[in-house]
């Protein structure tokens, strides 16, 4: 069994690292270790045995540290076992169908081989930095859609599929 995951997570005003800490949550629960860490903080990923990379969407395009760590780690990335996950419809869209990734993300699935993507829905309330979100969240655009049952049951997906590799190994 894999005694190592990383869920690495670019955010700006934290719900995306929420989601990433409820994945890893769930990974230990499933008798993973599993550790949730914001991805400019991530100097290697040798040490892990399968990795998730989360990133919050903004104007169409993930987090700009989910980005650069993608880049930076795309060599070790391509050999693991390899999740995705983008965080941002500020409606309940991502929980009533599948959104598939923006094209940045597409390419990075296609070229690190990633085992899957999945679109939660973002979260955006009063406090939010940035002028951009600030102005959504005052024209009342913002708001909490994160499905937290549709994220355990995605990470716990992710927990058998690593279990059943190993017992396969």
């Amino acid at each position: 069994m894999p005694d190592g995951v990383l869920v690495a997570y670019g955010t700006t005003n934290g719900s995306t690292a929420q989601i990433a800490e409820t994945v890893a949550e769930v990974l230990n629960k499933a008798g993973l270790q599993a550790w949730a860490r914001p991805a400019d903080s991530v100097a290697s990923v040798a040490d892990y045995d399968a990795v998730v990379v989360g990133g919050g969407l903004y104007a169409g395009r993930w987090h700009r540290h989910a980005r650069r760590f993608v880049r930076r780690h795309h060599r070790a990335l391509a050999q693991k076992p390899l999740w995705l996950f983008s965080s941002g419809p500020l409606d309940a869209s991502a929980s009533e169908k599948d959104i598939p990734p923006v094209p940045g993300v597409r390419r990075a699935m296609t070229r690190l081989d990633a085992r899957g993507h999945v679109t939660f829905g973002g979260c955006l309330v009063e406090g939010a930095e940035g002028r951009i979100a600030r102005m959504i969240v005052r024209k009342g655009k913002g708001g909490d859609f994160r499905d937290f049952a549709l994220i355990e049951e995605w990470a716990q997906n992710i927990a058998d599929e690593l279990t059943t590799d190993a017992a396969g190994n």
